[in-house]
């Protein structure tokens, strides 16, 4: 294996990683006007993830500075093509970010509306984005023979772009509405138990449906690439996995259901990586314009001084991760309602 091979690799985890993590953080902004009813409600949905956001975002960071360093000329293209949505999923992220910040800062309840609207929308709009901007890395965007995209962002709005859309923002809520009911307490934890269900439903149809399109896309005679017996086996463990997690929801078991909808996402990102390699952008003008492992990736001193301080740094970073949700593993449970305006002091983000 080459060192491109297993930085291709690294970067699939890093996503892998970020979609599990920061997947259940966008499902509950994405819940927080369903499930939370009052104030206090949305504080226990907020405080839930409070401790652990900004940590899960720092996965997406180490993922595009590992492909900016490892593979330049796959960053630069997708980067260049993706300007607009990315610009967006950026604001989105920050108003996110802020929102967390703020939303505590005054004791007035439409103060409190506005930034429980912009953790909202700032969930959504990359929840929906990453699949449509994975779908348009699978399926190849036009690439001219110096790598430069020459469509425009209507381009990007195809059919199987939007539902990879919908199976990320499916899959999120569901993945969210599971974390809380594994999270929380009382009828917070009830309802989003019961939500889970019928959101699991709509995340096994626009899921099952993208992994089914993706295999079969990169299957057809003609295509760029082939999906070998490695992606169909993750892709089979990911239908399984979330089916398991959907049904163990229904029957009340929250850590069995987490942990499928957990293996679900990290699955179905191994089988989108797998069906993409050796490319990592294809080129819809024609194949011999397609980016690959080989002819994006940065020189070998590049990657093996990579590898070396990955060897050293990432042991440290996961251990520290981990430990912070061994700390805040316990349930979320909410005051009483003459106890919220005090409580809301309190920074969620702590």
């Amino acid at each position: 294996m080459h060192l491109s091979d297993l930085w291709f690799i690294a970067i699939a985890v890093l996503w892998a990683g970020y979609f599990v993590l920061e997947g259940f953080d966008f499902g509950v902004g994405i819940l927080l006007p369903v499930l939370g009813r009052g104030d206090a409600g949305r504080r226990v949905m907020i405080n839930a993830i409070g401790p652990v956001w900004d940590g899960n975002e720092v996965w997406l960071l180490t993922a595009g500075g590992a492909t900016f360093a490892a593979f330049p000329f796959w960053y630069a293209s997708m980067f260049s093509a993706f300007y607009l949505p990315l610009l967006i999923v950026l604001v989105a992220l920050i108003l996110r970010g802020v929102a967390f910040e703020f939303r505590g800062k005054r004791e007035s309840a439409r103060w409190r509306f506005r930034w429980d609207a912009a953790l909202f929308l700032g969930s959504l709009i990359p929840a929906i984005l990453w699949g449509v901007a994975f779908g348009n890395v699978l399926r190849g965007i036009p690439l001219n023979a110096a790598h430069n995209y020459t469509g425009n962002f209507f381009t990007l709005l195809n059919g199987y772009a939007l539902l990879g859309g919908l199976a990320t923002v499916t899959l999120f809520t569901l993945h969210g509405a599971v974390f809380l009911a594994l999270k929380t307490t009382g009828d917070l934890r009830r309802r989003a138990a019961g939500l889970a269900w019928r959101i699991g439903v709509a995340a096994v149809l626009a899921g099952g449906g993208f992994l089914a399109w993706t295999e079969a896309a990169h299957r057809a005679p003609g295509h760029g690439g082939s999906t070998g017996a490695a992606s169909v086996a993750l892709a089979a463990l990911a239908a399984v996995s979330l089916v398991g997690g959907v049904l163990a929801s229904r029957a009340g078991r929250e850590g069995l259901s987490f942990a499928g909808t957990a293996i679900a996402i990290v699955a179905t990102t191994g089988a989108l990586f797998t069906a993409l390699y050796p490319r990592v952008l294809p080129s819809t003008v024609a194949p011999g314009y397609d980016l690959t492992v080989a002819n994006a990736a940065s020189a070998g001193q590049t990657l093996a001084l990579m590898t070396v301080v990955a060897a050293i740094f990432l042991p440290l970073v996961l251990a520290y991760q981990g430990w912070t949700y061994w700390v805040f593993r316990k349930r979320i449970i909410a005051p009483p309602p003459a106890e919220a305006p005090a409580a809301d002091r309190s920074v969620a983000s702590s």
